[in-house]
């Protein structure tokens, strides 16, 4: 090599891809989805791919004119039909209703997502017992929930289910202790699912996404303006899609994955193996009034 030569190369960025381009159209057919948080966000995509392939859906939320809406949406932009089933994880009676409303309409429930959850940036200090307690109530018990409402349907169809987790009880992230203590519980819960049921035909998985753009959880928890720095640490160089997330989803309800049970799939472009503290370190900890000053969402 001569010293004149140019060795520096360009980061590659592979873009989001579209499912519809990769299963074909009819995939789930005869199918039926049984979302919660289905109403917004990444669940939201996630239940439009499954429908766009042919499965009707019933969707949770706790904001009954959100859910209408979105429903309305679903339908309109898949031609499947999507049901709307206000109802709180957290509530067990809410989610047999659900799922009593979900069979009169459907008459089955194959695949279930357990997408519901709760966060916010607060540290063990600044926390307290309520808040704390929330978030696990919605996002493990919920997930718990969920299962013990839908289990004989999903039995009874050799159906799926998929638990909508993190990355970031993988390491000590500081703001984070109710959450990851929360999504370690989900995907505890997914691992013994998978062992119990397995036997019986069903499976369980969990999806873990990164860093997704365009999401409520990022305009509240990451650090303002800080798009472009997350993307530029991640070994793929750009931040998540919520139909990179979709895409996972429609991959693990389907035939292809019938010998794939009780794993995480994690969807980050490889961010978790390479990322430190989203936000200052040790600053906040030190000053956790900085905070407010770093992040939209801050609830200090």
């Amino acid at each position: 090599m001569t010293d004149d030569q140019d060795t520096s190369r360009a980061a590659v960025v592979l873009a989001a891809a579209d499912p519809a381009k990769i299963f074909r159209a009819d995939l789930f057919k005869g199918k039926v989805l049984f979302c919660t948080g289905g109403g917004s966000g990444i669940c939201y995509e996630i239940t439009k791919s499954i429908m766009s392939f042919g499965a009707n859906a019933a969707i949770l939320g706790r904001k009954a004119d959100r859910l209408a809406r979105a429903a309305k949406d679903l339908a309109a932009a898949t031609g499947s039909e999507c049901l709307d089933c206000p109802a709180d994880v957290r509530d067990p009676e809410q989610l047999k209703a659900a799922v009593r409303k979900t069979i009169e309409k459907f008459g089955r429930i194959d695949f279930v997502i357990a997408g519901s959850a709760a966060n916010w940036l607060a540290g063990i200090e600044q926390n307290n017992e309520k808040g704390f307690k929330t978030v696990i109530d919605i996002d493990l018990i919920g997930s718990y929930n969920t299962v013990k409402a839908t289990l004989e349907q999903v039995t009874k169809n050799r159906g799926s289910f998929i638990f909508i987790s993190a990355t970031l009880h993988y390491f000590g992230l500081p703001w984070q202790s109710h959450a990851s203590a929360a999504k370690a519980g989900v995907d505890a819960l997914s691992r013994v699912l998978a062992v119990e049921m397995g036997p019986l035909g069903v499976r369980s998985n969990v999806i873990a996404p990164g860093p997704i753009g365009d999401t409520e959880g990022m305009d509240r928890l990451a650090p303002k303006g800080a798009g472009d720095a997350i993307a530029d640490g991640i070994p793929m160089q750009r931040m998540g899609a919520k139909s990179d997330i979709a895409a996972a989803a429609v991959f693990l309800f389907s035939d292809a994955a019938t010998y794939v049970t009780g794993t995480q799939m994690v969807v980050d472009g490889a961010a978790w193996h390479v990322q430190g503290p989203m936000l200052p370190y040790p600053t906040t900890s030190l000053d956790p009034k900085s905070l407010s000053s770093i992040v939209t969402g801050s609830r200090l």
